[in-house]
């Protein structure tokens, strides 16, 4: 039977509660144990399919097709187990679920309530395909005290008595402020999330304690007397030099001990951090660097590109250098007086990722010209690979006025509305004035490659797997008229009727694919086309 781990956070919210979830879910699985993370996010949205990158950072797309928050990339990024559905819930889906259940007359005339019945869906959901684990994390979005995350605290504490002793603790991640004026760290605020979460019949386990400065040991006897924890169950958590060295820093502090400990299991294997020590390695000791301008839409957040972040990061692990990221705003290249040579030139590579809408297309479609003309790596992911594609029919194809209906009416659409295709559970059919919510291209398709392609020598294959999450296609009626001016269309679907990736055979490395690869990228098994990206940037960077 499976142990449960619940994790909340108090006093402020991004204190990391995702990253620690991450974290130790990677420590118990260097143990030997089997484990799986879920996030219970509590807004009324069903899912952050519709929501902008600026309120919710990046939609996290699963191979079977959820749209799920961004905690989840950290989920898999630091253990390989491949999120899925089940693995993130909104108080928005949970109440559709009731809802639709009362109005089929499931329970048969009974008034529906907050208690039970949106407490038992939590709970079914927590517990739901955990047989063949060991541990199970789950973790409560928001912070203790907000109205919206009651129901989930409510959940967990019955499920603490549905378990069973000894089957579940509670870990509450917290803030302990330094107050500069009086020269101290502060365990005030500790205490009273503490409080504020026991007031709700929840008594942690283990607290994790976020900090500018050292914990001294005397602060963490005073918060294990105060919050009637073990003092070993104290773990500070400072600042790390990396994400990917958060798992060694809390393993040092003792986290998977302590939690070890508060589930009564001894002679549990020592961790096999070897890899984890590895990655920090290579990101400590680089033996050079390259800088890769993105030129995006959402720049000012960078989580709005969270997964992407990563990828190129890992790309750089896999070359044993450190990748300089430039967030450059696509907007800046539209204007008269832009200088769009100066902004890229000293770029070693460019990458032009997903977006929606006409915001900063133009802008996309300089950068790509630009990598073409002056043979810079380029990498070019959904939207990145349909700019490409009408900068081609337009420089190269001359039809100046090749652009996407996602912008308006066109009369040459190189990009458009798809409206039908095939998945692994038949025909998919969508509609132009339908809802956008779980309405487009979700999850992992399967690709074919031209065996005499580039991309097939980077996969070592010619049939792959990767996730997609768009509406709008590249229109195959102009593919001739691009592989006539050197853009060839080197991937596709199983069907021949979507295009997957295209490529320049002539350019030193110019790729564009319809999907996101750096949703299925990891620090210790970096995903292909990011490795090899980064391994050409390595390359321009002695050219220039």
């Amino acid at each position: 039977m499976a142990r449960f781990i619940f994790i909340t956070g108090g006093v402020v919210s991004s204190l990391g509660k995702g990253l620690m979830a991450a974290s130790l879910a990677a420590l118990l699985q260097a143990r030997g144990y089997r484990v799986r993370i879920r996030k219970f996010d509590p807004y009324l949205n069903v899912d952050p399919g519709t929501m902008s990158p600026y309120q919710h950072g990046e939609v996290y797309v699963t191979d079977d097709g959820a749209e799920t928050d961004l905690d989840l990339g950290h989920y898999e990024r630091f253990t390989g187990v491949p999120g899925r559905q089940s693995d993130n819930v909104t108080t928005g889906r949970i109440y559709q679920t009731i809802i639709t259940r009362e109005r089929r007359g499931d329970y048969l005339g009974a008034t529906v309530q907050v208690i039970p019945h949106v407490t038992d869906a939590i709970k079914a959901f927590a517990t739901a395909e955990t047989d063949d684990l060991d541990f199970v994390l789950c973790e409560i979005g928001g912070t203790v005290g907000d109205i919206e995350s009651l129901p989930f605290i409510e959940s967990i504490r019955q499920l603490r008595n549905d378990l069973g002793r000894g089957q579940s603790i509670s870990i509450h991640l917290t803030l302990v402020p330094f107050i500069a004026a009086a020269g101290e760290l502060k365990t005030k605020p500790t205490q009273h999330s503490v409080r504020e979460l026991a007031a709700l019949g929840v008594q942690p386990d283990v607290l994790v304690c976020r900090a500018e400065r050292p914990l001294p040991d005397s602060e963490r006897a005073k918060i294990a007397l105060f919050c009637n924890v073990p003092k070993a169950a104290v773990i500070p958590a400072l600042d790390a030099p990396s994400i990917y060295a958060v798992p060694l820093q809390y393993h040092a502090e003792g986290l998977d001990a302590a939690v070890l400990d508060a589930f009564g299991i001894s002679g549990a294997p020592q961790p096999n951090l070897g890899r984890w020590q590895e990655i920090v390695d290579r990101l400590e000791n680089p033996e050079g660097e390259v800088t890769v301008g993105v030129v995006g839409k959402y720049v000012g957040l960078p989580d709005a590109y969270k997964s992407l972040n990563e990828a190129l990061v890992h790309g750089g692990i896999a070359n044993r250098v450190r990748v300089n990221i430039r967030w450059i705003d696509a907007e800046l290249f539209e204007r008269p007086e832009s200088d769009i040579a100066a902004s890229l030139e000293p770029m070693h590579a460019i990458l032009v990722p997903g977006a929606f809408g006409e915001r900063g297309a133009e802008g996309k479609i300089a950068s790509v010209r630009f990598a073409r003309e002056r043979r810079v790596p380029y990498l070019g992911i959904c939207f990145g690979m349909q700019m490409a594609c009408i900068e081609g029919m337009r420089n190269l194809g001359g039809v100046a006025d090749a652009s996407s209906t996602e912008f308006g009416p066109t009369p040459e659409p190189v990009v458009g509305l798809i409206t039908e295709w095939m998945s692994a559970d038949g025909l998919q059919q969508r509609s132009e004035g339908g809802d956008l919510g779980g309405t487009m291209r979700l999850g992992a398709y399967t690709a074919r490659l031209d065996g005499n392609s580039v991309v097939a020598s980077i996969y070592g294959s010619e049939e792959i797997s990767e996730r997609h999450r768009h509406r709008y296609e590249v229109n195959t009626a102009y593919r001739e008229r691009l592989e006539k001016n050197g853009l060839v269309f080197s991937g596709m679907s199983p069907d021949g009727m979507l295009p997957e990736i295209v490529e320049r055979p002539d350019h030193p490395w110019f790729v564009g694919v319809q999907f996101h690869p750096e949703l299925k990228s990891k620090p210790f098994d970096p995903h292909p086309l990011f490795k090899s990206f980064i391994e050409a940037a390595v390359r321009q960077s002695r050219l220039v």
